[in-house]
């Protein structure tokens, strides 16, 4: 099975290139439904296709054993605060509190997401050319660490 976990800080384009995964909307810190995302996993085992999430949540780590890559998806600060102001799929980030945050955010969890990814590209590129890069490695064996 190849299961591929995108991941990034508000504003990198993880909603662009990928539907968003199965959060659980019931805190003030969005966390995935560790159930809902333990059955999508395992019944994807033994599929033969590939299967891509993607999310920031606190606790994305217990799953991280379980995918074959996991991309980082980065942009500068000025240009994810450019698409939030300007993208229309989402609100997140209109505030000046929010923009505040994710300015904490990437200063504080983009290194720990960085930390844990087997590739991280950058979204300042064409968004085909993004998703031609996750699209990738769902078809080859891990290129890690190449960033």
């Amino acid at each position: 099975m190849t299961a591929i976990l995108v991941t990034g800080v508000s504003g990198v384009g993880k909603s662009t290139v990928l539907d968003r995964p199965l959060p659980d909307g019931s805190g003030a810190e969005p966390l995935w439904r560790e159930d809902r995302i333990d059955a999508l996993l395992t019944d994807h085992e033994h599929s033969g296709e590939p299967l891509f999430l993607a999310g920031t949540v606190m606790n994305q780590g217990r799953f991280s054993s379980r995918f074959t890559e996991i991309v980082l998806l980065s942009a500068p600060l000025p240009v994810m605060l450019e698409r939030l102001a300007s993208r229309t799929t989402n609100p997140f980030g209109r505030s000046a509190e929010e923009r505040e945050r994710i300015v904490a955010d990437t200063a504080e969890a983009e290194p720990l997401l960085r930390s844990s990814a087997t590739v991280e590209v950058d979204t300042r590129a064409a968004v085909a050319e993004v998703v031609g890069k996750s699209a990738r490695l769902a078809g080859s064996p891990s290129q890690h660490n190449s960033r």
